[in-house]
């Protein structure tokens, strides 16, 4: 399902090449991706839910995270003009990018609304103290349980069903 959004987006002769504004219109394809124009955008330094990936909440009833995370991103950037500042292109081809909206960086309010987590393996930490105070109040998946959506997708492509690779004693040794 793909909602409107509006992104900036530019790319260079070839198509590869990064450039530093970005303008287009564009769709949620899930709670860290979006589209311009055909194009696939990755936001930088964040891993959110797959839109298949299930989690807990804090009554135990299994909710669809990664489909929640798409929606909740598409609530916050409606038809408003976001800003994405390419870092580089990801091992798929997508741009991947720091994205924002009147100031508010997306990455970082995803991690802080609980619908992602900080990546450290490519953010180095900068979402971290947004992930704490996410994890400290219980917003998002930190209500209840989850599986890291790296985990979720090792699972899945090892033939593990969304079902399965959804729960933690599953997917953790």
């Amino acid at each position: 399902m793909r909602l409107p959004a509006t992104v900036v987006l530019c790319f260079g002769a070839a198509g590869a090449a990064l450039a530093t504004d970005l303008i287009g219109e564009a769709s949620i394809i899930d709670g860290d991706t979006i589209e311009v124009h055909g194009t696939r955008i990755r936001l930088w330094g964040i891993d959110a839910p797959e839109t298949t990936q299930l989690c807990r909440g804090e009554d135990s009833e299994l909710y669809r995270c990664g489909a929640k995370a798409a929606n909740d991103l598409d609530a916050l950037i409606g038809r408003r003009p976001v800003i994405c500042v390419p870092m580089s292109l990801d091992q798929y081809g997508r741009t991947v990018a720091i994205c924002s909206i009147d100031g508010v960086e997306l990455g970082e309010w995803l991690v802080r609304n609980g619908d992602a987590l900080d990546w450290p393996r490519y953010s180095k930490g900068k979402y971290d103290a947004a992930q704490r105070d996410a994890e400290h109040v219980g917003r998002g998946v930190w209500a209840g349980s989850y599986v890291e959506p790296w985990l979720y997708r090792a699972c899945i492509r090892a033939g593990g069903t969304p079902g399965a690779c959804s729960d933690d004693a599953n997917v953790h040794p």
